[in-house]
């Protein structure tokens, strides 16, 4: 009885600092978006942004008072930027906390182990060789494909290899990645030379080509695998306990670890079909909510969802405003602040 007592508030205070956390990591979310629409090579004030986004949604509610030029830049192209960041940093997070358990390797990231670099080949694939078949839907499914022949060559050579261990399962997703990046570069030399400037923005990653009617892909594909994910947290959790003691609670290890580099690697090829490589994400953000929260799945995957969003939306202002009116690559940003993060994950599990 004692025990029951000092768990229950235990649990009520841990379930109150989530909603707490979330709660203000929606506003900073908000906030973020709007002075992501709001900054940039042509500044636009927050009256402003908001009269047209509510004008927008509900037609003459606000007098206009700002011109045309003002009203494209707002509506056609910040704000399906700032939803792109949302959506691709709310994957990639997903995708890297769900690797993380059921590798158990804090260094697992659909980065590291080649699952954005097949994406990518993918991507280039649609892009200089086969065309849009599918119409739209052709960059997606070829990159979503590539991501899951890189995830699938990725278990094959950690098997071939006996790199079983969490750490050489990451060494074995480098050496596909250098591999998978390598037949992307290929790929750009025997496509046409005209056509191979398109082909620059997957490589560097960036989130320039949003728009409004591509939005749907990234968001639907976000929505039905991120709320499969959320539904296997109590799995998830198993997992990271090893392999043994999942198996004594009836989950199949290994149907179940594929199911999830399968639904990491859709989520990585679809975002990454639409922003290019952007390396990291997957890997610090899920560090830093466990510093919040825990490491209960329950709880981290919608706010290493959340946080993920927040991040990219940042590393976005921050790519459109260093070098204005020039756009830097977002993978640029990422990659510098996720190396940075990675040397000092490096040292405290040496510490």
């Amino acid at each position: 009885m004692t025990v029951s007592r000092k768990t229950a508030p235990a649990r009520a205070r841990s379930t109150r600092g989530f909603w707490i956390t979330s709660l203000c990591g929606f506003a900073i979310l908000f906030a973020s978006v709007s002075i992501a629409v709001s900054v940039g090579a042509v500044s636009v004030p927050f009256e402003t942004v908001w009269g047209i986004l509510i004008n927008k949604i509900a037609p003459d509610t606000i007098p206009v008072d700002w011109s045309k030029g003002r009203e494209a830049i707002v509506w056609d192209i910040r704000l399906p930027r700032a939803i792109l960041a949302c959506l691709v940093g709310a994957g990639l997070g997903m995708v890297g906390a769900s690797l993380q358990a059921v590798t158990r390797n804090p260094l697992a990231d659909p980065h590291l182990l080649g699952i954005s670099a097949g994406g990518a080949c993918g991507a280039i694939l649609a892009l200089l060789h086969t065309g849009l078949f599918l119409g739209l839907l052709t960059v997606p499914l070829l990159a979503f494909l590539g991501s899951l022949g890189a995830t699938l060559l990725v278990l094959a050579v950690s098997q071939f290899a006996s790199a079983t261990s969490a750490d050489r399962l990451v060494l074995a997703g480098v050496a596909v990645s250098f591999v998978v990046m390598s037949g992307a570069n290929v790929l750009i030399y025997l496509g046409d030379p005209r056509a191979t400037h398109t082909v620059v923005f997957w490589m560097l990653g960036g989130l320039g080509l949003a728009r409004w009617d591509q939005l749907i892909y990234p968001f639907g594909v976000l929505l039905v695998a991120g709320s499969f994910l959320q539904l296997k947290s109590a799995t998830l959790n198993a997992m990271t306990v090893g392999d043994e003691t999942a198996t004594t609670l009836g989950i199949p290890v290994a149907r179940f670890r594929l199911g999830i580099f399968v639904i990491g690697a859709l989520i990585t090829g679809v975002m990454v079909a639409f922003s290019g490589i952007i390396g990291f994400v997957g890997l610090m953000i899920p560090h830093i909510v466990r510093l919040m929260v825990g490491g209960d799945y329950r709880r981290l995957l919608p706010l290493s969802a959340l946080c993920g969003a927040v991040f990219l939306v940042w590393a976005d202002i921050v790519a459109r405003t260093v070098m204005a009116p020039d756009d830097m690559p977002i993978g640029i940003v990422t990659g510098l602040i996720g190396g940075v993060f990675f040397v000092w994950l490096l040292r405290q599990r040496m510490t």
